[in-house]
C-alpha cells in the first residue's frame, strides 16, 4: 500500500531540511578552513665545529588559516617532511634528544619574523640516519588588512646541546597565504607592525625573532618572555690563568606577580671529560645585568650534577634560575654578567668583556627592587654594550687559533684543573 504523504509531513521535513541546511551553512561561516602547503628549498647546514658542513634539499609543509580577520591570532605548524642534513656519520642520537626551531618570514600586507619552535621528540637516529624532527609550532596577531604570505627560512636543529644551522641557498617558494579582512584590533592599512609570539605565550604582543631583540610588552596577559641567544665573549679567571672563551647565552623571563622568574640557559655548551666527576661537585652561577631603566643585577644559580660524570661523557652547564624583581618602571635590559664554576674546591670567574642584551621587558618598579643595586647578593657585573643577535654552535672561541670549548664552556687552548678533573681542550680539526 503506497503512504499518503500530508501536506502537514511535507513541510515537517521541508522545515528539518531547511534547519539541517541552516547549520551547515553557519558551520561553514564559523570554521577557518587551514590550508596545507609543501615547498622544497636548497639549503646549506652548518654542523658543531670540527664537522664539515652539508648542503642538501629541504621539504617542509606549512599549515596556516586561510582566511583571518585583522586582530586575530592564528596558529602556524611547520612540518619537516625531510631535513636537509642526515644525522653525521659520528654518534647515535638516542630518543627525544633533537629539538628544532626555525624562523618563518612574513611579507605582503604585514612583515615579521615568525619564531617557531618544535618539541624535543623523536625517535632513536642511528649514526648517518635521516633526521627526524618535530613540528615546530608558533603564532601571528594579524594586524593589516589584505594578503600575507608565509615562507620559510632557516632552521636550527638541536641535538645533544649542540647546534647543526641551516640556511636556504635559494629564494624560497611562499608556502601558504592568508586572506586578511578587516576587524577589531588592528589597522586595515597603512604601514605593517612586526608583531610575533612564541608558542607558549597565550596573549600576542612583540617578542623575540631572528633578528632583533626579545622585548616583552608589560600589561598584555602575556607571562612567558623568551630572550634572544647571544654571544658572550669572556675573560676567565682559572686555576692555571686567565683565558678567553665565547659561548651562546639565552635569558628567559616567567611574570610571576610583580616580579620575573628568570631562566639563564648556555646553549649547546658541549664538552667531554677526560676524567671520572663525582656527583655534586660542579655548581655554576651568574650576575645577570640590569640595564636601561633599571640598575643592578641579579643572582642565578643552577644545581650540582647531579649524576657521576665518567670520563669521555658530556658535561653540560644546567639552566641558573633566580627571580628579578623590578626596582625601576620602563624598559629595562638583562644581559648575561659575571659567571662562577666551583667545581672540586677551585673556582673560575668569567667576567663579559662586552656586554650583549639578551632580554628587554617593560618593568612596573616593586617595593624592595632592583634599581640602584643587587636583587640578591652577587659578584661583580659588567656594564655598558650593545645588542646583537647571535645564535651559536658548539660554543667557540673568539680566536680562529683557539680550539672548540670542551670544559664548562668557559675556557679553549690548553687544561683546567678542577681538583682532581683535567679538562682538556684540543685544537680545532676536522672529524676524522
Amino acid at each position: 500500500m503506497r503512504r499518503r504523504v500530508t501536506p502537514a509531513r511535507r513541510t515537517g521535513a521541508a522545515g528539518a531540511a531547511l534547519v539541517l541546511c541552516s547549520a551547515g551553512l553557519l558551520l561553514g561561516m564559523a570554521a577557518t578552513p587551514a590550508q596545507a602547503a609543501q615547498v622544497s628549498f636548497a639549503t646549506h647546514c652548518v654542523p658543531p665545529a670540527g664537522i664539515d658542513p652539508v648542503d642538501g634539499t629541504t621539504k617542509v609543509e606549512i599549515t596556516a588559516p586561510a582566511t583571518a580577520k585583522v586582530g586575530d591570532t592564528v596558529d602556524i605548524v611547520w612540518k619537516f617532511v625531510q631535513a636537509a642534513s642526515k644525522n653525521p656519520d659520528i654518534i647515535d642520537l638516542p630518543a627525544n634528544s633533537v629539538q628544532p626551531s626555525g624562523v618563518l618570514k612574513a611579507a605582503g600586507a604585514q612583515t615579521a619574523d615568525i619564531a617557531l619552535q618544535g618539541s624535543r621528540q623523536n625517535p632513536a637516529i642511528p649514526k648517518g640516519g635521516a633526521m627526524v624532527l618535530s613540528d615546530m609550532k608558533g603564532t601571528l596577531k594579524l594586524t593589516t588588512a589584505g594578503e600575507v604570505t608565509l615562507t620559510p627560512d632557516a632552521y636550527t636543529v638541536n641535538a645533544m646541546s649542540t647546534d647543526t644551522k641551516c640556511t636556504p641557498k635559494e629564494t624560497v617558494q611562499k608556502a601558504a597565504t592568508i586572506q586578511v579582512t578587516p576587524g577589531s584590533g588592528g589597522t586595515s592599512s597603512g604601514t605593517p607592525t612586526q608583531s610575533t609570539t612564541p608558542t607558549r605565550s597565550t596573549t600576542p604582543t612583540n617578542t623575540a625573532t631572528a633578528t632583533a631583540t626579545a622585548t616583552a610588552t608589560g600589561g598584555t596577559g602575556q607571562t612567558d618572555f623568551p630572550g634572544k641567544e647571544v654571544q658572550v665573549p669572556y675573560a676567565c679567571k682559572t686555576p692555571i690563568g686567565d683565558k678567553n672563551a665565547t659561548s651562546p647565552v639565552q635569558i628567559n623571563a616567567k611574570k610571576n606577580g610583580g616580579s620575573y622568574d628568570l631562566t639563564v640557559q648556555f646553549k649547546k655548551s658541549v664538552m667531554n671529560s677526560p676524567a671520572d666527576i663525582p656527583k655534586d661537585s660542579v655548581k655554576p652561577s651568574m650576575e645577570v645585568v640590569l640595564g636601561g631603566a633599571d640598575k643592578g643585577t641579579v643572582h642565578v644559580e643552577g644545581p650540582t650534577n647531579a649524576n657521576p660524570v665518567k670520563s669521555g661523557d658530556p658535561i653540560e652547564i644546567p639552566d641558573l634560575t633566580g627571580t628579578y624583581k623590578p626596582g625601576a618602571s620602563g624598559t629595562s635590559t638583562l644581559s648575561p654578567g659575571v659567571l662562577t664554576i666551583k667545581a672540586l674546591g677551585t673556582t673560575t670567574t668569567c667576567t663579559p668583556t662586552k656586554s650583549e642584551v639578551s632580554l628587554t621587558l617593560d618593568t612596573a618598579q616593586q617595593p624592595g627592587g632592583a634599581s640602584g643595586g643587587t636583587s640578591t647578593s652577587g659578584g661583580s657585573s659588567s656594564t655598558g654594550g650593545s645588542s646583537t643577535s647571535g645564535s651559536g654552535g658548539l660554543a667557540e672561541t673568539g680566536s680562529g687559533n683557539h680550539g672548540a670549548l670542551k670544559a664548562l664552556g668557559l675556557v679553549a687552548g690548553t687544561a683546567i684543573l678542577l681538583g682532581g678533573a683535567v679538562f682538556t681542550f684540543m685544537p680545532r680539526r676536522r672529524a676524522r
